[in-house]
């Protein structure tokens, strides 16, 4: 079944692997120290063929990206999370009837030492569609969303990695102007605060981020308050600026990023300002995507479908309001998620519809994206997941 959330799920996933300069991630991700390689997971669609999970390594000592081919089989992959010890990886199992229920599920496996993945056992997501899930910073839950059920739901992990049935579900309320789209609640992403006190939910359907309370000794959320967005704003992803004091929220309905402050002792949004992602005078389809926030805070990105952009926002650290600073084109169809690897020097995009995985440089002091040329071939890649191997 298709969601509108996730455009061209017929997907086929081939993976195609080229030599890439050493250059690309001179700082390992995830926490590895340097000189260690770390492997790239890719979340996709299972419908035209394609097996779940595929894995590259990256070597930094010779440059080199080298496949096993499938690392997990799963339906519908598309969107990829991992333990904070490197030693699990969950995926999105984004279908709509699991063991006779309309429900998505969540799939974990154990990462091995060859960076092949072990099925371990899958659990409900308690809702059809899920999108997107976090594991919390002691590893002890996941916390997934449910686009087709509008729905939010934490799923405790049992010693040996395995997920155990929900702990807590919160469901959505709430709709907007948007008839084919906004009809009902469409949890679209769950995110945890610095402190893990509060999980935010942006959800495109209610136009709002629904905020909820978090107890890590429970596994348990509470209707806490909401940010509200524009109406037919549609928010989709977001992402906290590394003071916890500003949240970025990307809405793909709208093509629009909107600031927030965050008040992180109560767990509350205020909203600053709203600016279009795409370039001005721009008069076709386009939808927004993912949102990042650089590492050191300065700026601010995020991809537009159609225009088939970056867009690039620099930020003022006493305000945290955002000022445009251009667009650049991601060099493939479809921009569906990009990810900005922990040294802030390169960021990684996949072209859903375009079938590659392109390279870019950001620069220290301005920000800007410049692409490395070198492109990795996967069709209608979902989610790229780099991870360093565990110690």
């Amino acid at each position: 079944m298709a969601f509108p959330c996730a455009p061209g799920l017929r997907c086929l996933a081939l993976l195609v692997l080229l030599i890439v300069p050493a250059l690309l991630f001179a700082a390992p991700p995830d926490g590895a120290g340097s000189g260690g390689k770390y492997w790239a997971y890719v979340g996709t669609y299972t419908q035209k063929g394609s097996k779940g999970i595929y894995r590259f390594d990256f070597d930094p000592a010779t440059g080199q990206l080298s496949g096993r081919a499938v690392a997990g089989a799963t339906s519908n992959p598309s969107f990829l999370a991992v333990s904070p010890d490197r030693r699990f990886l969950y995926a999105v199992s984004e279908i709509s009837d699991f063991e006779g229920k309309k429900t998505g599920a969540v799939a974990a496996f154990a990462i091995e030492k060859n960076g092949d993945l072990t099925a371990l056992n899958k659990q409900s997501s308690e809702g059809s569609g899920p999108c997107h899930l976090v594991v919390d910073k002691a590893g002890k839950h996941v916390l997934v969303a449910n686009y087709g059920g509008g729905t939010v739901a934490v799923l405790p992990i049992a010693a040996d990695g395995s997920l155990q049935k929900a702990s807590s579900v919160r469901r959505h309320e709430g709709k907007g102007p948007n008839a084919q789209r906004q009809d009902k609640p469409h949890a679209h992403g769950v995110y945890l605060d610095a402190a893990e006190h509060f999980a935010l939910a942006p959800d495109l359907g209610a136009d709002r981020v629904f905020v909820s309370s978090f107890d890590a000794a429970k596994g348990t959320l509470a209707a806490h308050g909401a940010g509200t967005l524009e109406p037919g704003s549609g928010p989709r992803h977001l992402a906290f600026h590394p003071s916890g004091r500003f949240v970025y929220v990307i809405n793909e309905l709208a093509s629009t990023v909107t600031a927030f402050s965050y008040d992180a002792a109560k767990g509350e949004l205020q909203s600053l300002q709203t600016l279009s992602a795409l370039p001005e005078g721009f008069k076709g389809t386009s939808y927004t995507a993912e949102i990042e926030v650089s590492p050191d805070g300065r700026f601010v990105y995020g991809s537009n479908r159609g225009h088939d952009s970056l867009a690039v926002f620099s930020v003022d650290a006493a305000s945290g309001k955002l000022t445009p600073a251009g667009h650049v084109p991601i060099g493939g169809s479809w921009p569906r998620h990009f990810k900005i690897e922990p040294s802030g020097r390169v960021l990684v995009a996949a072209h859903q519809r375009g079938g590659t995985v392109g390279f870019f440089r950001l620069d220290p002091k301005t920000g800007q994206p410049s692409p490395l040329g070198a492109t990795v071939a996967i069709d209608r890649a979902a989610c790229v997941l780099p991870v360093a191997p565990a110690r």
